[in-house]
């Protein structure tokens, strides 16, 4: 065995490991050992238990709330009927992913996630580089999820003063300032009031299951009823020839839905017995999110009425258009959208979070520029009051781009989802390769034993096949302007990932793994 001199970094942790502060800090015994295995320094108090992480993890999801916010896309390729059993599938695939890296985050609980376990699973040889891009990656996707989520909360306040105020003008960047405004406050609140946070998670878990039924009563209640040929028997072709390619097409729509199972392990360094509450918390979220979402979709396809109406509707939501043909009401209809706002602005909150946990853990990995002001930790902080800064100021500079185009905007939130796709893929590849080579892991205590290897080669072929289906336009042959432009963006930004590395990281960055071997 090798042996590995301790990091000045980690001989300060093991002094300091004993002191009031730290104590407070460090959570349980095998959290203080889960520490030192992977080499990293307590910096965030543990205030997270398995009730306020897991509504931290389903509110951040929020399945049933993107489904009706995003259900325009699926109904264009796939029809009701595609949008109902693509999703199923899509909610089987993603069991399996999230159960492959339920296991990975009980073997390694840290903030840093998938770049992590890249880097601790994969070959040495390449564990460097494929670890840094991966971080590049991951936080790409939660920068754009950040960014996302205020957006839609913004243009769902401009589509109800449209609602409101039949007279009004809509501009672009009405919805962007809004959602800009949004954004800020969901930092100021992560940076001045994040001793509530764990507080703040519950009840917005409360919010996310009572405004569900509210919401579904009333529209089984007062909507008008398609009929079951409509809803199960009933597909759209945007033009491919082929019924199953369309619904292929349009299962984007339930991906987008699932993304961020992932989000409460970048959490891990602020959760009490993280390696046991993360996989039951990640595992519930999904379950639960999932049964909800299925619900709510098949509730929508019985209750949407028109489908061209809503999909058309002036407001720039089917769903809102929705719920004022379900009540004949503006203001019910406002009422019943505000649930909507208030659950998305909670998600922004959740996702800020998340965001500023990634950038904190890559810079305290040397993976950024500017790295050590990344990671700083003011005193009197504990939270990465940096990295919120900086993911809101990224988050604002991305929703500019809606001022200009709605479509452009669209594209940067796709690549959204194909980059935590690809951060899924590979972190799970390589404990996959792990497996096959019957190399040794990290203890779990959630252990799939032999029947891990067959998990994660099906998470895997699922993944492959999402990431190749979200790269296609909305419809065959579209012009330049309608034109699914993802995958140039995508390429674009992992290479400029490649060019830093090349220029800068590879020079300062190691990868975790380096920390767990001089650890040991």
């Amino acid at each position: 065995m090798e042996k590995f001199t301790a990091l000045p970094a980690q001989e300060e942790f093991v002094a300091a490991e004993s002191s009031p502060e730290n104590d407070i800090k460090a959570g349980t015994l095998e959290d203080r050992e889960a520490m030192k295995r992977l080499g990293k320094e307590q910096v965030f108090k543990r205030n997270f238990g398995f009730t306020s992480i897991t509504g931290f993890a389903i509110v951040l999801m929020a399945t049933w709330e993107v489904l009706l916010e995003t259900v325009a896309f699926g109904l264009g390729n796939g029809g009701p009927s595609g949008l109902i059993y693509t999703y199923i599938g899509v909610w089987i695939g993603f069991i399996l992913v999230t159960a492959s890296m339920s296991e990975m985050a009980s073997m390694a609980p840290t903030s840093g996630g998938q770049y992590h376990w890249t880097s601790e699973f994969s070959p040495r040889r390449y564990q460097k580089w494929i670890s840094y891009l991966i971080g590049w990656l991951s936080i790409l996707g939660y920068q754009v999820g950040v960014a996302f989520t205020a957006y839609l909360s913004g243009t769902i306040v401009q589509g109800l003063i449209v609602l409101n105020r039949p007279d009004y003008r809509y501009q672009r960047w009405h919805g962007t300032l809004i959602a800009m405004g949004f954004a800020i406050y969901s930092a100021l609140f992560n940076i001045f009031f994040a001793t509530w946070l764990p507080l703040a998670e519950i009840l917005f878990g409360f919010i996310h299951f009572a405004a569900w039924p509210a919401i579904l009563v009333t529209l089984w209640v007062l909507a008008p009823r398609s009929p079951s040929e409509q809803v199960w028997h009933s597909y759209h072709d945007a033009g491919w020839g082929n019924t199953g390619f369309a619904c292929l097409v349009g299962l984007i729509t339930s991906a987008g839905s699932f993304v961020g199972g992932d989000a409460p392990a970048h959490m891990a360094e602020e959760i009490k017995s993280a390696s046991k509450v993360l996989p039951r918390t990640m595992m519930t979220t999904i379950l639960v999110n999932g049964i909800m979402g299925f619900v709510t979709i098949v509730t929508f396809c019985y209750t949407m009425g028109d489908i061209d109406a809503a999909i058309a509707s002036p407001t720039g939501y089917p769903i809102i258009q929705v719920f004022y043909g379900a009540t004949g009401s503006v203001a019910s209809a406002t009422a019943l959208s505000s649930f909507l706002v208030i659950l998305n602005v909670a998600m922004l909150m959740t996702n800020t979070a998340g965001s500023s946990r990634q950038l904190f853990a890559f810079a305290r990995d040397r993976g950024l520029p500017l790295s050590p002001l990344i990671s700083r930790v003011p005193l009197g902080y504990d939270v990465p009051v940096n990295a919120i800064v900086l993911s809101t100021l990224l988050a604002c500079v991305l929703l500019c781009i809606n001022i200009g185009s709605t479509i452009g905007f669209q594209i940067i939130t796709s690549i959204g989802t194909v980059s935590l796709l690809t951060s899924y893929m590979t972190s799970i590849g390589c404990v996959t390769w792990r497996r096959l080579r019957s190399l040794p892991l990290p203890k779990s205590h959630f252990d799939m034993g032999k029947l891990g290897v067959v998990v994660n080669l099906l998470s895997l072929a699922f993944l492959v096949f999402a990431f190749v289906f979200c790269f296609f336009p909305p419809v065959p042959n579209p012009a330049a302007r309608g034109m699914n432009w993802a995958v140039a963006v995508y390429s674009g930004m992992l290479g400029a990932g490649v060019v830093y590395y090349l220029l800068r990281a590879r020079h300062v960055y190691d990868g975790p793994v380096e920390y767990v071997r001089k650890s040991a």
